[in-house]
């Protein structure tokens, strides 16, 4: 990644944020995620705000945090205590939230904000890695349920005018995530349907084809290869359609690594 210290436009990244709260753990398979973001940061201009797609938040409408000082929201289970000691105490941004609502409706798309939810692993994790001091506001965009694919192509176009500001769109999941083979998985192994997988999402994203073509391949993803096989549940790709939707052009691969023993990739728009 080359840096661009005069960006002043969004920026827009999709990312796999790991196994809950392991990569604060120091987990040995998410060493190459904890060293990608903790280096994100260098190759992007500091942003004013961040808005935080996760895939882990999902709503009948589009639904926006709206608290000035969320909570942590452990919403994973069975680690040890020190998984739900985690801190991080970046501010909300109630005013973004309030805009963003007002974007959505301008396009026809309803949304609400909730005043008392708090921020997801999806959320805490990868940005006290990537911004420890908690000092840039955040808010975050539920998924919708159904998981509709052309919906949160949809959601994403409705948010471009977000592109003319400093602020930093995260689009947090994982592009491979099927839990039980994460548990099946082999140190050092190979996986050829995760491979083909993952060689189609780069294709799709990165390509020079155009905007109406990989908004189609995006929408209709369940006929890339292997791909019920590395998504048996959508929650964590959908993310990446809402960022390359909003960004309308194609990405730069920022990440092509294994987490978990499952190779996943990171991509960038600015």
């Amino acid at each position: 990644m080359e840096e661009h210290s005069s960006q002043q436009n969004a920026q827009i990244v999709y990312f796999s944020h790991g196994g809950g709260p392991l990569p604060i753990l120091g987990d040995a398979s998410h060493q190459s995620m904890i060293d990608f973001m903790n280096e994100l940061p260098s190759h992007l201009t500091r942003p004013d705000r961040v808005l935080v797609i996760s895939a882990h938040w999902e709503e009948q409408i589009p639904t926006l945090l709206g608290a000035a000082n969320p909570p942590l929201f452990y919403d994973y289970y069975g680690f040890p205590e020190q998984a739900y000691q985690i801190t991080y105490s970046a501010p909300g941004d109630p005013v973004l939230a309030e805009r963003v609502a007002t974007m959505l409706g301008v396009n026809d798309v309803p949304s609400r904000i909730d005043l008392d939810r708090g921020f997801d692993h999806g959320v805490f994790i990868p940005l006290k890695l990537m911004y420890p001091d908690a000092d840039i506001p955040i808010t975050q965009l539920s998924l919708i349920r159904g998981l509709n694919a052309r919906q949160h192509l949809a959601l994403g176009k409705a948010l471009q005018n977000l592109k003319d500001e400093n602020i930093l769109i995260i689009g947090s999941g994982f592009s491979f995530h099927n839990i039980n083979e994460f548990f099946r998985s082999i140190p050092g192994a190979d996986d050829l349907r995760n491979e083909d997988f993952q060689d189609w999402l780069i294709e799709t994203c990165t390509g020079q084809i155009g905007a109406t073509e990989r908004e189609d391949r995006l929408a209709r993803w369940e006929e890339a290869p292997f791909a019920r096989y590395c998504h048996p549940r959508e929650e964590h790709l959908l993310p990446l359609h809402v960022c390359a939707a909003m960004a309308g052009k194609p990405a730069e691969l920022v990440f092509n690594e294994k987490i978990l023993g499952k190779r996943s990739i990171g991509l960038l728009w600015r």
